[in-house]
């Protein structure tokens, strides 16, 4: 470690380490999909930020690092958003600073007061995981570009993280991975730690166990057909309808359920095209099921563009539509458009700020079931599919559009959101999309049938099993981010009261004793 802590000398050195080290996560996302590689991913910015010479020092290794982390895993977005990703990453950086210096505290040789020894090593099991979620709950705000990219959603195809999700979400899922980076960094590093750290993941893989023994399994008790459609890269409004008409007609005699298409699927407001309405309900009397479209217009009813969910019957539109309320930014909007409006003039920014829906929707679409529509960015949020599943659906919909991004690994890492959703609300996920990836999971967020990939212009109908019952996370919601909340406001506390006890503490008497003169008498002040 001494020849690590000499060659990290040089900040300009450090500075890149930090950031090289924060990207590297972006493996176990897919792409790559590498979800082994999460729990140890962040061991390489842990080890940098606690060998920091100051806590100032480490809070901005830990904003470098979160620098990295933003970059890499939004670098699809480059070719949209240009030079503001990287203004983006620099602003959402910084909420890892904190993070950093916690690490040093907890982590460093030279701890800064509180605990010491295996004491310390398993505060920092409990601290920095419970940092780590702290920062995901504010990125996760829509207006600082939503959840996407969290640290759990790496464990989207591995079983027994899933039933993990049914319990606390993907927050509980990234609380366990920070926690295994913890350990695995105090096993590497702190050698007074090292008990507490197997002792850690020991308590990982017992709370693990532990899940995927008594919490409850989602029970399946029916089945729905359902067609995706997706028609693939196809330019204009009218052709790509033509092409989603054609593929819809290949359902005939299929006998399914329901029939989706994705995102912007309709470029017309279906008020001022009544022609495109009737021949979506010329295409639900022959297949007899109900079709899902998404119109991107201007709608004719009211000002504005919305992105919309419609369903449409053998009679035409239902009367159920729900429209998206969580907008991506500068994608569909521009944040305070008055000074960042120059951003159209470099990306593929919003040249016109798309409205806002109000509330959510839960759809009937006969044969008894119950749809609830997300559009694209939605599926990130897992508020929004846990409300649904509180409503009643019982089945969520995403309905997505990536032909920006073809050939980059945002279609794959869109379309393994949706198998998080499942498993946290035990209901199961139908992702269709434009042009792929699409994809299908059941109520433990299994995977149904093939995905349909960005080269596929097709239509596939799934056999959707069907689940009902209360997940603990539909029941309690976001509890691991409360307890983390109450993990940092409890070290805030103490740190304050520790502060304000050696304030209050009157310091010792010097003891030193009296200087004498040559006739050795004690010297007298003001003599």
């Amino acid at each position: 470690m001494d020849t690590f802590d000499r060659w990290l000398a040089s900040p300009w050195r450090r500075s890149v380490a930090a950031v090289l080290a924060g990207a590297l996560p972006v493996f176990a996302f897919p792409a790559p999909s590498l979800w082994w590689f999460a729990f140890v991913a962040l061991v390489p910015w842990l080890l940098i930020a606690r060998t920091a010479p100051t806590g100032r020092r480490a809070a901005y290794d830990g904003w470098c690092g979160g620098f990295g982390f933003m970059v890499a895993v939004h670098h699809w977005l480059l070719p949209s958003l240009h030079v503001f990703i990287f203004l983006l990453a620099a602003l959402l950086g910084a909420l890892w600073a904190p993070w950093g210096w916690l690490t040093r505290r907890f982590l460093g040789d030279r701890p800064a007061g509180g605990a010491s020894g295996p004491g310390r090593g398993l505060a920092a099991v409990l601290v920095l995981p419970s940092a780590w979620l702290g920062v995901e709950l504010v990125r996760s705000w829509q207006g600082l570009g939503g959840p996407w990219g969290m640290l759990g959603a790496t464990q989207w195809q591995v079983a027994p993280a899933l039933r993990l999700a049914s319990v606390g979400g993907v927050w509980l899922l990234s609380f366990l991975v920070v926690a295994v980076n913890v350990a695995v960094a105090q096993l590497v590093s702190v050698r007074e730690s090292r008990v507490p750290a197997v002792a850690s993941l020991a308590a990982a893989a017992a709370a693990t166990s532990a899940a995927w023994v008594w919490s409850p399994r989602p029970h399946v008790d029916g089945g729905v057909r359902v067609a995706v459609v997706q028609p693939g890269v196809i330019k204009g409004p009218e052709a790509r309808f033509d092409r989603e008409e054609a593929l819809t007609r290949r359902l005939v005699g299929q006998h399914v359920d329901l029939v989706v298409w994705g995102e912007s699927s309709v470029g017309y407001d279906l008020g001022d095209r009544p022609d495109l309405a009737r021949r979506v309900a010329a295409l639900s009397r022959s297949t007899g099921a109900d079709v899902l479209v998404n119109v991107d217009a201007r709608r004719s009813d009211q000002p504005g563009i919305y992105k919309s969910s419609i369903l449409i019957g053998p009679d035409g539109p239902t009367g159920e539509r729900y429209d998206k309320m969580r907008l991506v930014p500068f994608g569909e909007y521009i944040p305070a458009r008055s000074l960042l409006g120059w951003a159209t003039s470099v990306g593929r920014a919003a040249g016109e700020d798309r409205h806002r829906g109000t509330e959510q929707v839960v759809m009937d679409v006969g044969h008894g079931l119950r749809v609830g529509p997300l559009v694209c960015f939605e599926t990130a949020f897992p508020d929004m599919s846990r409300h649904l599943a509180e409503d009643g659906a019982d089945l969520l919909l995403g309905q997505s559009s990536t032909s920006s991004f073809q050939g980059s690994w945002a279609p794959a890492q869109h379309a393994s959101l949706a198998a998080l959703r499942a498993a946290e609300t035990g209901r199961p996920m139908v992702h269709a999309t434009l042009t792929g990836v699409s994809a299908v999971y059941g109520p433990a967020g299994q995977r149904v049938g093939p995905w349909l990939g960005t080269e596929a212009s097709t239509t596939r109908v799934y056999d959707v099993p069907l689940a009902h019952g209360i997940t603990p996370y539909v029941r309690y919601g976001d509890w691991p981010v409360h307890g983390a909340l109450l993990v940092l406001a409890t070290l805030c506390v103490s740190d304050g009261l520790r502060a304000l006890g050696r304030r209050r503490t009157p310091p010792p008497e010097p003891r030193v004793r009296p200087a004498r003169t040559a006739r050795k008498s004690p010297v007298r002040p003001g003599r």
